[in-house]
């Protein structure tokens, strides 16, 4: 069957494009469409394999590190590609990548790892630091692209949602019924049986709504070990805040983070995640988690066995948490842990969403 995948845009490797592979390799013959390219900075052997097929906004000027700019012409470009040919397209959202338009004869499976979250309900905390002048403006832009958004789902025929958590989004924004299919991880690739050492670990991209500034106030607080492995807008911020026992690292290479995550007394987790790959690796590497208690957590832990709730997105909160775990830790040990982490390896995303096609199909 000739199928394509529509993916928002290929400009790094995260966990959408994770999913993205797994696809790949369950469609190893299908075309890939997406609004800008950069195989330079993808480092995806599985995806480079395959034919990849870009919009009009590929060509923009700058496009392939300010492609933000042209959201408002994703819409746009999306449909003006032609997919009459393919029986079968999977669209993989959280951008513009699933108002495509489509043959009759055609089914439309779109796996969502979240509604477009900068105009659904993270709007507030992505434009909480926004000039008046830039949320005035943006003000229109984001109205349209919500319509726009909310429209396209009719030109669905399954949702596969990755989490409850993203399951509720879309029956808010979509009013659309949907599977849950948690994205797949790598879990065989992690080592559970390493020691621990005596530090706490807060790794991923430094941004707002991630919260990292909560971790580290709470360690400089406790006079906790903290170490920080990640980039991001918040890098320099999270620097200067940073008491003794806090050493921030920047973006390090995958080996530094498995190695951390090996050895790590537990993974710090302040941000409400869609799903959340990491702190599946963490369980994976036998560390037990410390985390907000909210979202794709919820789905992906077990708590007081694999990980400890915190109750508010505030410092104290996770200070109380910490203090938790310092006492008591959780009921599980490393190896039971890491068991717990084959419910989302590749092996079952791959089995489960193929079943999940053939159904539509």
């Amino acid at each position: 069957m000739k199928t394509a995948i529509v993916h928002y845009w290929l400009c790094n490797r995260r966990g959408g494009e994770r999913v993205l592979e797994a696809l790949c390799e369950l469609f190893p013959q299908a075309d890939i469409f997406t609004h800008v390219y950069d195989p330079e900075q993808l480092d995806s052997p599985i995806i480079q394999r395959h034919n990849v097929h870009t919009t009009f906004v590929n060509r923009l000027p700058f496009a392939k590190t300010k492609y933000q700019w042209y959201l408002p012409l994703m819409p746009l470009a999306l449909e003006q590609l032609d997919l009459r040919d393919y029986k079968l397209i999977l669209s993989s959202e959280s951008g513009p990548a699933k108002g495509v338009l489509v043959s009759p004869n055609s089914r439309h499976v779109c796996y969502c790892h979240s509604p477009m979250r900068y105009v659904w309900d993270m709007q507030p905390e992505y434009f909480a630091n926004a000039s008046i002048v830039k949320k005035v403006l943006a003000a229109p832009l984001l109205h349209y692209l919500r319509m726009w958004d909310a429209s396209t789902a009719n030109r669905v025929d399954s949702f596969v949602a990755n989490s409850s958590c993203i399951q509720r989004r879309i029956e808010l924004c979509y009013r659309r019924e949907s599977t849950v299919i948690h994205p797949p991880v790598d879990v065989n690739d992690f080592d559970p049986t390493r020691s621990r050492d005596d530090f706490y670990l807060l790794a991923g991209e430094l941004v707002p709504y991630k919260k990292p500034e909560l971790a580290v106030a709470a360690c400089n607080a406790l006079g906790k070990k903290l170490v920080v492995i990640g980039g991001g807008p918040m890098v320099e911020s999270i620097r200067s805040m940073a008491g003794p026992t806090v050493q921030v690292m920047g973006r390090q290479p995958f080996s530094v983070l498995k190695d951390h995550l090996a050895r790590c007394k537990a993974l710090l987790f302040p941000g409400m995640e869609d799903f959340g790959i990491l702190p599946v690796e963490a369980m994976a590497s036998g560390a037990p988690v410390i985390a907000y208690g909210n979202g794709g957590i919820l789905d992906s832990t077990v708590p007081d066995k694999t990980a400890i709730y915190f109750a508010e997105q505030t410092s104290q909160s996770l200070e109380e948490a910490i203090r938790l775990f310092e006492a008591k830790g959780v009921h599980w040990t490393a190896q039971e842990i890491a068991a717990h982490t084959q419910h989302f390896s590749r092996q079952r995303f791959i089995t489960e969403m193929d079943a999940h096609i053939r159904s539509v199909l």
